[in-house]
């Protein structure tokens, strides 16, 4: 059985790249959301392995969002995506809880390395 991974970025373009890596990757993907406050209820709905994060969005942003998952599963697995430059934001995140990060641009071995380690906890 395939992992479930919850796929969030307000960019449909970045949401597509993480998709194709992670089906190439064996992953199931079983939802995607563009902000924070759907994150949460995709969560809430979907209890995916794990989840692939923005940090900047608008409405809500990641951190605040994986705070909130954390609140509902403390064992949420959680992983960040940042732009270059955004490293005082990452380690809010880890402090938030997420368990790793990649940056982008992604590289599909990184993204996958991340997604693997985290799973395999």
């Amino acid at each position: 059985m395939a992992y479930r991974v919850l796929v969030v970025d307000d960019a449909a373009f970045m949401r597509m790249m993480i998709k194709d890596i992670l089906r190439k990757g064996g992953y199931e993907v079983v939802g995607e959301a563009e902000d924070g406050s759907k994150a949460i209820d995709k969560y809430r709905d979907l209890h995916p392995d794990l989840v692939t994060m923005d940090i900047t969005m608008p409405d809500m942003d990641g951190i605040s969002a994986v705070r909130e998952i954390r609140k509902m599963d403390p064992y949420a697995n959680i992983i960040m995506c940042s732009a270059m430059g955004q490293q005082a934001m990452v380690i809010d995140a880890i402090q938030a809880g997420a368990k790793d990060f990649v940056v982008k641009p992604f590289q599909p071995d990184r993204v996958l390395e991340a997604v693997r380690k985290v799973l395999l906890r």
